[in-house]
């Protein structure tokens, strides 16, 4: 079998939609030595696919990375495969919490030198070398001293839309940024409680240890990240501390924790925490947008956009070329408001 989707997006996305059945989407992921990643990345598309399985997995030397959506009647089987892979055995696997089943369309599994970028080059940083694991009642009880700093290793559009009572923004665009910059941040807080939190647990796992490789000395992180904390936490009549919308990166861009609203519509300020990408492909800028903007641009970021969306698409074709979007993010916190929004 070709190791590999061969099947138009249109037509995969038409498929999902015609899906008679329950998909629940999960995240996991595991620091593990992998000795051959593309043998092992083959060797699970073959076994993920027979089962219908959707999702974004990451396969480096240091382990795995995966948001995936399976069919709900193969989610045994999904659960069996993992668990017969050795580093895998009893993984935890973070069920989304706001899900409609539509979060991918498509099976893709990378190889990447690292399941998360993280700029990291001194050969003497250890990953076994970890924070302590907090569960939610613990996090909510660290949380009530004084003497504990929470600190949010997402990224600034992340924390814009929800994050947890008090906790700091490490405001970047990327998580190799932030490393340094969370070490700078704290400097002079090394005898406080460090409580690092992010979506699932792979960031601030890794953020506890570099932590501790520059001379930290009490540092936690969130077990399961934002994820399993909400569910935990509703399972166990806890206190919600997380406050609004957990960002996710898949097509929801977002699930639900809260009923509150902290963030505005970068275009006219009304309260919104909806994000969305700019309906130009030519732009596809990530930025949040209410409805009453969605109707007035067509989805777009601006007039400009919304224009380029009703030229033929040969015109729009010859415009995309040669474009380098960059990180094409909305981005309050260093000014980085992309020219043509709002510019009418």
């Amino acid at each position: 079998m070709a190791l590999h989707n061969r099947v138009s997006a249109d037509l995969l996305k038409q498929q999902l939609a015609a899906e008679s059945f329950r998909r629940v989407t999960t995240s996991f992921y595991q620091y593990a030595k992998i000795e051959d990643p593309n043998a092992f990345r083959d060797q699970l598309y073959e076994q993920l696919f027979a089962l219908g399985v959707f999702g974004r997995i990451y396969v480096a030397h240091e382990g795995i990375n995966a948001q995936v959506s399976i069919p709900e009647h193969n989610f045994e089987a999904f659960r069996s495969c993992l668990y017969d892979i050795s580093f895998l055995n009893g993984i935890r696997l973070n069920i989304a919490v706001d899900d409609d089943g539509k979060s991918f369309w498509v099976l893709k599994i990378k190889v990447r030198e690292k399941i998360v970028a993280d700029g990291i080059e001194d050969p003497t940083f250890d990953m076994a070398n970890k924070g302590k694991y907090l569960d939610a009642a613990a996090f909510n009880q660290l949380t009530e001293d004084p003497d504990t700093i929470v600190v949010d290793m997402r990224n600034h559009y992340e924390y814009e839309v929800g994050h947890f009572e008090q906790a700091i923004e490490v405001p970047s665009d990327t998580f190799r940024e932030q490393l340094p910059m969370a070490v700078d941040m704290l400097q002079d807080k090394k005898d406080k409680n460090i409580v690092m939190y992010c979506t699932g647990g792979i960031r601030c796992e890794k953020a506890s240890a570099y932590m501790l490789h520059n001379g930290f000395k009490n540092v936690f992180h969130l077990e399961g990240g934002v994820i399993e904390y909400t569910n935990k936490a509703k399972e166990q009549g806890l206190p919600l501390k997380f406050k609004g919308k957990n960002f996710v990166f898949d097509d929801r861009l977002g699930e639900r924790i809260t009923e509150d609203v902290i963030s505005q519509c970068h275009q006219c300020g009304k309260p919104c925490d909806t994000h969305t990408n700019c309906k130009n492909d030519g732009c596809h800028l990530l930025f949040i947008q209410c409805d009453e903007c969605a109707a007035a641009y067509e989805g777009c970021c601006s007039t400009e956009c919304q224009s380029v969306l009703h030229l033929p698409e040969e015109e729009r074709a010859e415009l995309r070329k040669g474009i380098d979007k960059g990180q094409m993010i909305f981005n309050k916190s260093k000014q980085r408001i992309r020219r043509r929004l709002n510019e009418d």
